[in-house]
Formats: structure tokens, sequence, C-alpha cells
């Protein structure tokens, strides 16, 4: 695996029509990168300019404050090179040069002013580096405070690219006044929403010809209402934080946000009081586009184009998985692999036995579970060292905690929940009555942890002294008291037959059957334990 030469820190910086956003991260030796901070502040650039093309002073000197505090956080974590960008509200100002100007003078920041094609690429690679979706055809939604970006694409290449001059703060700007704090009546909504029709007409078009599968919003506007709607819900019905919002859920939000004063809207449950003035207008926009595009639900990600900054880099780093063709799963267990300096060899080597294990036992009749199941196994056998990375001792321990709180990209919940178990479960003891978060789970999410879990611990066993002696092993037959696995090794392998040996009464209690090895040296006779 080729390394880079330093350790270093970088940051990134997306300064916004409606708030900046910074990233700063480490990137690793090997490849990977840990997240050091996010940072997010509100700062209103593109207040009152889209009416004459111009940032208004205060607007400006509230950009270069915040900016100045996000390049000082990034040389205290010792950051070596910081990327910024602007996007709309700088893009369009007649004065834009004033305020690089400033950023530079004031806050030491060199700002590069990308076009809304380019902002558009960003926040795609951002938010399709987080979320799996394969060979769908996905609509990804920005709505930020002077643009919208539409996108078509699916996990490896983007089909359609738009930035539309639609945005929260620009048609608030329009279509509201200083003294507009009232309730919305249903006449003016409708007007912002015919205004927001008539522009997307041409994209919705050529989204339509695309065919869309699923749809995926990525911007502070859809998670604010997403977070409304949830809280709208019935208690035992809330998720947090909310993971899609339905186009009637948004129908009720936008009625209940019309309904009431700014003041009033303020305080609705799950609002960002800082929003209140500007998120009907943002709501008609998401609302407007759900409609025409025939969108039931758009679902949730945290990811935006700050995220699509460090992909760019990374893709553009010889040696990093970003150069690769991968899905965003495998992608985002390898970079946890290697962050948790994990030994690589032996990982690939364990995982390639424990699918042995799964797919033999699978012909034979011991299990009856698929490829999904199979993928979690690959998953879980990759990882299950990484808990090394803090101590030695009680590792797997320390591997299912740092699974549960490593954000993997690409997984839902129960799925990170069953990775982690599996590899807790890889050594030691296995599951007892007073595992009391192993014993909440349903009996299926118990059975494949039980499962997968033993065949990861015979495979880990299998490569006890990380040499890769044992080069195939495979469930031959079975009857109702007895299984046969045949392990064949390049050499004498007598570390991994005595480990294997301990492993003998886990798999009796998950299987009900003993297990009966023979050791095979390759060109050589059979061995029977």
């Amino acid at each position: 695996m080729e390394h880079t030469a330093v350790e270093k820190v970088v940051a990134f910086i997306d300064l916004g029509t409606n708030s900046v956003r910074s990233l700063i991260v480490r990137l690793n030796t090997n490849h990977s990168y840990t997240v050091l901070t996010k940072q997010k502040e509100m700062v209103r650039l593109g207040e009152g300019e889209f009416k004459h093309d111009l940032l208004l002073p205060e607007a400006m000197e509230r950009a270069v404050l915040v900016s100045k505090k996000f390049v000082d956080l990034a040389k205290g974590f010792g950051a070596s090179e910081i990327y910024a960008v602007a996007t709309s509200a700088t893009r369009e100002a007649r004065n834009r040069d004033i305020l690089i100007k400033r950023l530079k003078q004031g806050a030491g920041l060199d700002v590069h002013v990308i076009s809304g094609t380019e902002e558009a690429r960003l926040i795609y690679l951002g938010v399709s580096s987080g979320i799996d979706i394969g060979s769908q055809n996905t609509l990804f939604v920005d709505i930020g405070g002077g643009s919208t970006e539409i996108i078509v694409g699916d996990q490896h290449e983007y089909r359609m690219l738009r930035s539309l001059k639609l945005g929260a703060i620009r048609l608030t700007n329009r279509f509201f006044g200083p003294e507009d704090t009232g309730p919305v009546n249903d006449e003016h909504y409708q007007e912002i929403c015919g205004y927001v029709r008539n522009t997307i007409i041409l994209p919705v078009q050529k989204a339509r010809k695309k065919g869309i599968d699923l749809a995926f919003g990525s911007s502070g506007t859809i998670q604010n209402l997403a977070e409304i709607a949830c809280q709208m819900r019935r208690k035992e019905e809330r998720r947090s934080p909310p993971s899609a919002i339905t186009r009637d859920e948004l129908k009720g939000v936008i009625a209940r946000l019309c309904a009431v004063p700014l003041e009033e809207r303020k305080h609705i449950p799950g609002i960002n009081a800082g929003r209140a003035d500007i998120i009907v207008a943002g709501a008609a926009i998401l609302d407007t586009l759900m409609e025409e595009l025939g969108i039931a639900e758009i679902r949730m990600s945290d990811r935006s184009l700050r995220d699509g900054l460090l992909v760019d880099h990374l893709s553009k780093t010889p040696g990093s998985p970003y150069t690769e063709t991968m899905s965003v799963r495998t992608r985002s267990v390898h970079m946890l692999g290697r962050a948790c300096r994990i030994d690589i060899p032996h990982a690939e080597h364990v995982t390639r036995l424990a699918f042995d294990l799964f797919d033999s036992g699978r012909a034979i009749g011991l299990h009856d579970l698929g490829e999904w199941e199979r993928e979690l196994l690959e998953y879980a056998a990759y990882l299950h060292d990484i808990g090394q990375f803090i101590s030695f001792s009680g590792h797997h321990l320390h591997s299912k905690y740092l699974i549960e709180n490593a954000e993997l990209l690409g997984f839902d919940e129960h799925e990170i929940m069953l990775l982690a178990h599996i590899t807790r479960y890889h050594r030691k003891r296995t599951p007892r009555k007073k595992d009391e978060d192993y014993n909440a789970l349903d009996p299926e999410s118990q059975r494949t942890i039980l499962v997968l879990s033993t065949f990861l611990r015979l495979a880990e066993h299998l490569d006890r002294s990380h040499a890769g002696l044992v080069t195939a092993v495979r469930f031959t037959g079975m009857d109702s008291e007895n299984v046969s696995l045949d392990v064949t090794s390049r050499v004498d392998c007598s570390l991994e037959c005595w480990a294997l040996e301990s492993d003998i009464k886990a798999f009796e209690k998950v299987f009900c059957r003993s297990l009966d090895a023979s050791y095979r040296v390759a060109g050589e006779g059979v061995n029977t334990a």
C-alpha cells in the first residue's frame, strides 16, 4: 500500500449565501482521514443583495469575522493547507472583489469563487460519497440561500448538473418586504410557487427524461423542514434525527408555517429560529420540485459542499481509496480500518476465510442467510481488530464501540448495530442473558449475529499467526450431530489448529452440532482432530 510522505492537516471552507461552513481533517499517511471538527455559522452574506447584486458592508463584515475564526481554528489544529470557495452570493455580486480582498486582508484567506455548475458537482461528490445508491438514478437537491442545485446521477457519475437562481434568501427578498411579518396567505404562497415553477421548467423536463428512482436533500433548509415534520408526528413515530420527509408531511409543515406570524413561527417545535424568516420561501422551492417531479419522499443527508471539497481533494491523491472504483460502504470501511492502523493483509485474509465458511456452510444447509448478511460479514471481518487501536486487551469491546461511533457512510443504524455486535462476539464469550443491548434485539437479528460472529471467530483463529498459513477452509457435510470441516494449509499450522479447538464449544452452542475438523497440508495427507 502506497503511503503519503507525511501526515498533514487540511481545512476546507465553504462561504455560502446563508452560512459559512468549515471542515478540518487530518490526512493520515495510509490514505485514511480523521475528521477533527466541523463548524457552521450563519452570516447571511446574501442579505439584501439580490435586488441590486451588491453585498452589504455589514454582511461582508460578518463573513470576514467568521472566516477569520475558522482560519484561526484551522491553524490551531496545525492545518498546512486551507481550501476556500465562495458560491452564489459572492459570484453574483458586482462588488465581490471587495469581499475577496477583505477576506485576504482580514482573515488571511484566499477564496476561489466557483461557478454554479462546479457548486453542483461538489455537492454531488459530498452527498453521493456518503450514501449507498449503486446504479439507482438519484435526484440530489440542495436549497441554499441564493441558489438551488439539482443533480441527477448514481453512485459513480452524475448525468445532470444544474444550478438555479432560486434560494431561500433570494426568494424571501423578492416576495417579502420588511413589513411582511404576518401569516402568509395561500395566494401569496402560490405566487412564490408559480415563480419557482417557471424557473425550473427546463431542468425538470431533463430530470424526468433521466428517470428518478429516489431523492436526497442535503441543505439546512430541507433538514429543518424534516425536523419540523418529525416534531409534528405522533411521539412514538418520531425519528431523531429525521431520515426523510414525505410530500404529505411537507404540505402539513407548510400549512403550519404559513398560518402564523413571524414571531410565532420562530417558536414552532423543531424550527431553527434563525431560518424562520426565510423558511417559507425555501419550502416553496422543495414543494414545487417534489410536485413537478412526482417525488413522494425525499431522504436526508447531512453532507454538503465542504464534504465534496474533501472528496475532490482525496480523489486527486495517488493511493487514496477515492481514486478507486468501490462502493461507498466498502470505501468507508476501508478508511476506518486504515485510520485505526489495522493489519490489512490479516484483515483481508480473515475476510476470505470467513467467506469460505459462509459459502460452504450455506451449500450444506448449515444456515440460510443471504447476500446482505454475507456483505455484513465482509465488513465485520475487515474491521474486527480495529479495537486494537485503543488496546489489545478487550479489543473486541473497543471494536464494537468504534463501529457504533465512527459514522460509517452508506449504512443505516440497524446495519451498524449488527456490525458492532458481530465484531463484539468474534472472541471471548458468546452472548449471555445479561447482555442487555443484545437481548433487546429481535430474534432474526440475534440469529444473524450468532451465525456471522461464529464464522468470524473461526476465520480469525485460522489466521492466528497472521501469516496466511491456512489457504482454504470449507464445511464438507453434516448430519444431525456433526459438521465436518476441511482445513488446508501450505505448511504446518499447529497454532491455528489449537486456536480452532478453543472455538468448538461456541460452534456447538450456535449450531447444536459438534465440529469435526480435518487438517491438510497441501500435497500431504489428512490429519483429523
